[in-house]
């Protein structure tokens, strides 16, 4: 018969052992067994039984890693450098291949995120950078999720934070677009002088075609500026006013 103090440490050495036996896997994760050191299966979720000392296993989780990718100075095709960091997205789609076929598959993508952000973004112009940027992000996804392709991983998408520019290349755009939107402005008020003076024109044509409208026109002309009266305005008669009257002198000299 067993005394207590080895009961008690046969118990703690079973309780050990159903332990090392007995895992429970999540929903999202998956257990990759080794038996004897060789790859025998992939299980989970749920209640995973192992035989201790004979089979080992490793978890992974099979959710969207977010994964910032850390700022990298980058020398564009103009020769301007900037600082640029971007955002990864990415979930294990074949967990036996995750742990076999890489030995850390997060710093793996990590590093192959640096440097495919390095290498494409070193192949466009600034401009291109500050304003293709989902084109570029699809062309960042394409080019990662196909090295990361043999380690059972699937890029969703990859995004461009934040293009930090050196002060001076900062000035130099600020002046360009101060220029440019005094650009549109001449623009748009030149067109609004053309069309102000195709209007111009259009009513001259009108007034000279009906001698009364000419008058009307000069009438609510003075009726407008003569508004203030504190103020004196001295116009010359137009001749049209007398044309009746020269008219009419001009028959009687005739008869």
């Amino acid at each position: 018969m067993l005394n207590f103090p080895s009961g008690l440490a046969l118990i703690i050495i079973m309780a050990m052992i159903l332990s090392s036996a007995i895992k429970i896997l999540r929903e999202y994760e998956r257990g990759v067994i080794f038996m004897l050191g060789r790859f025998w299966k992939v299980k989970g979720p749920g209640l995973i039984i192992l035989i201790p000392g004979v089979q080992k296993m490793v978890k992974v989780s099979l959710r969207t890693v977010v994964m910032d990718v850390p700022p990298q100075d980058i020398i564009t095709m103009d020769n301007v450098t900037v600082k640029v960091n971007a955002v990864l997205y990415f979930r294990v789609m074949d967990a036996q291949k995750a742990i076999i076929e890489v030995e850390d598959y997060l710093y793996a993508t990590s590093q192959i995120s640096q440097t495919t952000l390095r290498s494409i973004l070193g192949q466009n112009q600034l401009d291109d950078l500050l304003s293709k940027r989902d084109e570029i992000n699809t062309e960042l996804q394409k080019v990662i999720d196909q090295q990361t392709e043999p380690w059972g991983i699937k890029v969703t998408s990859v995004e461009v934070k934040n293009v930090d520019l050196p002060q001076e290349m900062q000035r130099a755009i600020a002046k360009q677009a101060e220029a440019e939107r005094e650009r549109r402005a001449k623009i748009i008020n030149a067109e609004g002088e053309f069309q102000a003076s195709q209007k111009l024109a259009d009513a001259a044509d009108v007034i000279g075609q009906h001698s009364p409208a000419l008058q009307l026109r000069f009438l609510q002309t003075i009726q407008s500026i003569t508004a203030d009266k504190t103020s004196t305005l001295i116009l010359p008669i137009p001749i049209e006013l007398f044309e009746p009257f020269l008219k009419v002198l001009k028959k009687k000299e005739g008869n």
